[in-house]
């Protein structure tokens, strides 16, 4: 059996007295694509923010790779709002940043695409790719050490090959298909090396043809660099395609896990939402 790379630990996110994401626990294994759907609102976003360091969640905590990085507790005014459970349980405040988060091995994308506009494709690769390695902003931008610099470009090189974007190289990012940004914006979270990858509705805004070649494109970087995904989106071809693995939220509520197949036969995951229209 496959080892635990992140392990969601009885995580609450509590925004006053509104529970977003409601003692959620989730396993994930190495080299497994898992996905995490549930109708708008339904606490999906915030449960990545919560893993990748975006929020602090209000009690629980998340391991990866088999060490806790995420830790908290309710407190001050919380301890009278908190409305979930295991109060009590936990007493350590771990918060990492999420260029901290990013450097153990974690990376992500964003339902909306965050590329550097101004930047070329081969720029926007290579300035993530410095800031994996730094963690002054500034001095990643402004390359300052000349050796790892040549390194790294040629590294970017090889990535911009292996992810078909080497012909746009020298093309702004935003003058890319829509598909191809999408691509682009993969491609710069590959460039942290990461050993998961998170990708928050990923084919988001895409044709038909487009959401069939990214399908391929998940498997394809899957194998091709060792990682673990872990998926939110909102396109179930794709989803129950590709998956290995499905989670289901309802209003921050774990409701169902299992293999796409017992997820497509759980009549509450059909009735909450895989009986609604399919892009609500």
């Amino acid at each position: 059996m496959s080892a635990n790379i992140l392990k969601v630990e009885n995580a609450t996110m509590q925004f006053g007295g509104v529970v977003a994401v409601d003692n959620l626990n989730l396993e994930i294994n190495q080299g497994e694509i898992v996905a995490l759907i549930g109708p708008n609102g339904a606490g999906k976003t915030t449960a990545f923010n919560v893993v990748t360091g975006v929020y602090q969640p209000t009690n629980g905590a998340v391991w990866f790779q088999g060490e806790k990085i995420i830790e908290n507790h309710p407190q001050g005014k919380m301890k009278t709002l908190y409305k979930g459970e295991h109060a009590g349980e936990y007493s350590q405040v771990l918060a990492p940043t999420p260029d901290k988060i990013t450097k153990l091995g974690m990376a992500r994308t964003f339902q909306n695409i965050r590329l550097w506009k101004s930047q070329t494709v081969f720029e926007n690769v290579l300035i993530a790719k410095h800031c994996r390695s730094s963690s002054n902003f500034l001095s990643a931008a402004f390359r300052l050490n000349r050796a790892e610099e040549a390194r790294q470009r040629e590294e970017v090189e090889q990535l911009l090959k292996t992810v078909g974007l080497m012909d746009v190289r020298d093309e702004l990012a935003t003058s890319l298909p829509y598909g191809k940004q999408r691509r682009l914006e993969i491609a710069r979270a590959l460039a942290t090396e990461p050993k998961l990858l998170l990708l928050d509705e990923p084919a988001a805004g895409m044709n038909p043809q487009e959401t069939d070649e990214l399908t391929a494109f998940i498997g394809q970087i899957r194998d091709q660099f060792q990682l673990t995904v872990f998926l939110i989106e909102h396109h179930m071809n794709l989803v129950m395609g590709i998956s290995d693995r499905i989670y289901v939220l309802d209003f921050g509520k774990l409701i169902a896990h299992g293999t796409p197949a017992e997820i497509q036969k759980n009549q509450r995951v059909i009735d909450a939402y895989l009986g609604v229209a399919d892009d609500a």
